[in-house]
């Protein structure tokens, strides 16, 4: 039996999002985790749990778990699952699958899906899972914290958490596109982005920004940024060099 106390030690200032459509199991399940979490959300459906998403991630205080059931309503756990990616890669997302709905289950793999949960729920099961989770979140916290910080060069860097970039520790005014840019390229340093990935990276945070300005969004941060950080790949779309 889990050690409630142990689960609470790691999980009381995480906060977790729960997507189900089924009410009862919804509401018991929310309850329940209510217990050991700082801050419990749930949605009926895909849609609703989106939008609680990216209000959260826009307002700064993003989830630091998802879990989602498979068929939902509007939009189901694989199309929402695709959707915070879009936003966050790095989320952590757990999936409740029932034993019908094994063809979902390859395409959440492929996704990178944390861990799945078989349904009907067993609850010693879940918060097994969850302090797995939770540990392993805990024991990388100084990894995280390092992960917020992106060196530029010997004297930039970009703080993501509180979107500040820094020359030699004074702080270089940057517009909200440029830090919104800024921060998506900073996600995966030296993955390319399209410019579609870039319109639909400011579309996930309710804002909009037109193809054909992006050259010129680029051409001003480059002018803020050390020589050679923001590469172009012609035809493809455009990167952030780090330095280490």
């Amino acid at each position: 039996m889990i050690n409630s106390k142990e689960l609470l030690q790691y999980t009381k200032e995480l906060s977790l999002l729960f997507a189900e459509d089924h009410t009862e199991l919804r509401v018991n399940t929310t309850e329940i985790l209510k217990n050991f979490f700082k801050n419990v959300d749930s949605a009926e459906d895909g849609e609703e749990a989106l939008t609680l998403y990216k209000d959260a991630y826009k307002n700064d205080n993003p989830y630091d778990l998802i879990l989602t059931d498979i068929q939902m309503p509007k939009m189901d756990g694989v199309a929402l699952t695709e959707k915070i990616y879009e936003i966050n890669p790095s989320q952590i997302v757990v999936v409740l699958s029932a034993h019908d709905e094994s063809a979902y289950l390859l395409p959440l793999i492929n996704l990178g899906i944390e861990q799945f949960i078989k349904k009907p729920i067993d609850y010693q099961e879940l918060l097994k899972v969850l302090l797995n989770i939770a540990k392993k979140s805990t024991h990388n916290v100084q990894e995280n914290i390092n992960m917020t910080i992106t060196p530029l060069s010997d004297n930039f860097s970009f703080n993501k958490e509180t979107k500040i970039l820094l020359n030699n520790g004074e702080s270089v005014y940057l517009t909200k596109y440029e830090i919104i840019f800024l921060e998506l390229l900073t996600q995966s340093s030296g993955k390319i982005f399209s410019n579609e990935d870039i319109v639909s990276y400011f579309s996930n945070i309710n804002e909009t920004i037109d193809p054909q300005n992006i050259r010129k969004l680029v051409s001003k941060l480059r002018k803020k940024l050390p020589e050679e950080t923001l590469e172009s790949i012609y035809g493809v779309g455009y990167r952030i060099v780090t330095f280490y």
